[in-house]
């Protein structure tokens, strides 16, 4: 939520870079393009035991999305996480933290995971952690490896990403590092056109020839407002709204972030589901989970609090479950954000 205005990324140069951009080496190896078509194969130490209890309940010691229905619609296991950059500073050091972030995220396997705040080194832990069949696009917000990543984590699988591209909430929106509205942190988004592999394949499987028919492909927008100026977060949903109309109005989208507001109590969430473009996937969906805060910085977590990390989807997206994750390990958790959870389908 809150964060250091000079938080710096690790060194180190991205393998990669088109337009202030980059891949991962692994998908620099691999050829994952712009125009690819397919790619490589509960609580704090110091929290009650009450809290402790009510989030093992939660999900009775199984992946959050296990409560999701399995059916023909091949849902897709979406993630927004803010994984509070990496620090050396205890409790909370990145050190004793990635174990934990390993576990849930080996335990969840999202299809694809919008991330907020990671640092470059940071994020070549996770993408080690995670295993050779996950990608991830990115750059950082003051450009190359530098400062924090609005990136997205995808299984290279399930997806492959045939464009993407970044830009900055400011009134100069492609220029790197740029902040204009008032905000001292540089904020930015990353979006991604992916195609569903396994879908195509599988309804390839069944026709001679390939037609628009046998492609399921979706726009996956992350960001990360700003923590202190609501001006800037208004124009930063603006920005946000403008920049989605003007892709390809026939897919769906999906928006991942940490909007620094609560859902249903700010302008910024008005404005992004105004208009009947974008729902709330925790609103639309068929069930969820327990209901806490998403933001905890470290402290007993609170039931029914607000809800500041969302994913907002295209109507024509149906959200069959939709989850806070309280995952922890002897009271350790993985960031000072929960991470929240969708299983959707179209």
């Amino acid at each position: 939520m809150t964060e250091p205005e000079d938080a710096a990324g690790a060194g180190g140069q991205l393998r990669e870079r088109v337009a202030g951009a980059a891949f991962s080496r692994r998908a620099v190896l691999r050829g994952a393009a712009a125009t690819a078509a397919v790619g490589a194969a509960s609580v704090t130490a110091v929290a009650s035991a009450s809290a402790r209890e009510a989030g093992a309940a939660a999900y009775e010691d199984r992946p959050a999305y296990a409560a999701a229905p399995h059916d023909e619609n091949r849902s897709l296991r979406v993630m927004t996480f803010n994984l509070r950059y990496a620090s050396d500073t205890r409790p909370n050091s990145w050190a004793e933290r990635r174990p934990v972030m390993r576990k849930l995220l080996r335990r969840e396997a999202p299809h694809v995971i919008g991330t907020q705040e990671g640092l470059y080194g940071q994020l070549r832990d996770i993408a080690a952690d995670l295993g050779p069949h996950y990608d991830w696009v990115g750059t950082g917000r003051a450009g190359g490896s530098k400062d924090e990543f609005a990136a997205v984590f995808y299984d290279a699988r399930r997806l492959a990403p045939v464009e993407y591209d970044h830009f900055w909430l400011s009134d100069t929106p492609y220029a790197i590092g740029s902040r204009t509205w008032g905000n001292t942190v540089i904020r930015m988004a990353t979006w991604v056109r992916f195609r569903d592999i396994e879908y195509s394949q599988d309804h390839q499987d069944h026709q001679d020839h390939q037609d628009h028919q046998t492609q399921r492909e979706f726009f996956l927008l992350n960001t990360h407002l700003d923590h202190a100026v609501q001006y800037a977060r208004e124009r930063s949903a603006e920005l946000i709204k403008e920049r989605l109309a003007e892709l390809d109005p026939a897919l769906p989208r999906v928006v991942t972030g940490d909007f620094n507001v609560a859902a249903h109590k700010n302008p910024v969430y008005d404005a992004m589901t105004g208009g009947g473009r974008l729902v709330d996937s925790w609103d639309a969906a068929d069930g969820r989970s327990a209901q806490y805060a998403t933001f905890h910085g470290y402290r007993p977590l609170v039931p029914d609090g607000d809800r500041i990390d969302w994913i907002l989807t295209s109507p024509s997206v149906r959200t069959r479950y939709a989850s806070i994750n309280t995952y922890s390990v002897d009271g350790q958790f993985p960031s000072d954000h929960l991470p929240v959870q969708a299983s959707i389908a179209w």
